[in-house]
């Protein structure tokens, strides 16, 4: 039987004790083929070879193993799955202005993968450039496999290559690049497949691309907690993994969290769910709290604070 990759390459190392249980990650859709399931084996690559070894369990998002035996060396566990399956998706644009030009990149990437990181070392580069990575909303569905999807902007004067392939794991993803006249309007983008039917559909506010930087032109009102309290959807859908990950950090430095909260957050795979459990937790602390949490998003997120329409807030004391 043919394999493919089906969730991110791991490294652990056990030195003291025995793991009751472990939970893999997987990108793999199991509501258009549930018996997928029965498919799914875990790749335990060791110093002296490897071997297959069954799941006990499979959730939406990933793979339990009970009782795993691991070397005294740095273990890879692989999870993989059958070839041309249906996968959860994320979608992230890099993108800069260029005087009277938006510049933008366009990936397509799978979810619980390590092709984020291998684009994010590529476009690291970029950053110091002038430009802003965006995680845009997630298509509604899965999307199949190595298929092709052509970028559609109705306002972009280049759009290069036209289509964007969905690509395996270990593999890193290409990108379209896409050129538009800085004309002030939102940027409506849509990735239609190879049947012409809509697979994503996002827009991009056009306050989140010149605002970055500086005060969103417009403001939310009332206490901290309000504030954060009425960002919560979009903050969940839109802040990225690495905002995420330093984030946590400095909520501990503050003194907003303890150690054991920052734990707990800390080894959650999946991104909505970790940014859902560091707002709730924050907001369940009271207005000081959610005015630490809004200045430390200020200060590491600018762009996404511009398009929640939130600013820099005052600390109670």
């Amino acid at each position: 039987m043919q394999y493919t990759q089906g969730g991110p390459l791991l490294d652990i190392t056990m030195e003291l004790g025995e793991l009751e249980e472990v939970h893999l990650p997987h990108f793999v859709c199991l509501g258009t083929n549930p018996s997928l399931r029965n498919e799914m084996k875990i790749l335990h690559v060791e110093e002296h070879g490897v071997s297959l070894e069954e799941v006990h369990e499979v959730t939406r998002f990933h793979a339990k193993i009970l009782h795993p035996k691991f070397s005294s060396a740095s273990v890879v566990l692989k999870y993989i799955a059958c070839w041309n399956v249906d996968v959860h998706c994320d979608v992230i644009l890099y993108l800069a202005v260029k005087r009277s030009t938006v510049i933008s990149r366009l990936y397509l990437l799978l979810r619980n993968s390590s092709q984020k990181e291998a684009v994010q070392e590529r476009e690291k580069g970029q950053l110091s450039q002038g430009y802003s990575e965006f995680l845009l909303s997630s298509p509604n569905g899965s999307l199949k496999l190595n298929n092709w999807f052509a970028l559609k902007n109705p306002l972009s004067t280049s759009i290069n290559p036209e289509k964007i392939q969905l690509l395996p794991a270990d593999t890193t993803p290409s990108c379209c690049k896409m050129i538009m006249g800085n004309t002030g309007v939102d940027i409506e983008m849509e990735l239609i497949g190879d049947d012409k039917r809509i697979a994503w559909r996002d827009m991009l506010r056009t306050g989140a691309v010149l605002g970055a930087g500086g005060p969103a032109e417009s403001s939310l009102t009332g206490s901290a907690e309000q504030q954060l309290r009425s960002i919560r959807t979009e903050f969940v859908k839109q802040v990225s993994r690495p905002v995420l990950d330093v984030l946590l950090d400095r909520l501990l430095q503050h003194t907003v969290i303890n150690q054991e909260e920052m734990e707990s957050v800390k080894v959650i795979a999946e991104r909505a769910e970790k940014a859902r459990d560091i707002i709730d937790m924050v907001l369940r602390k009271g207005t000081e709290s959610c005015s630490r949490m809004i200045n430390l998003l200020v200060e590491l997120d600018p762009c996404l604070c511009s398009l929640l329409q939130i600013n820099s807030v005052g600390v109670p004391t």
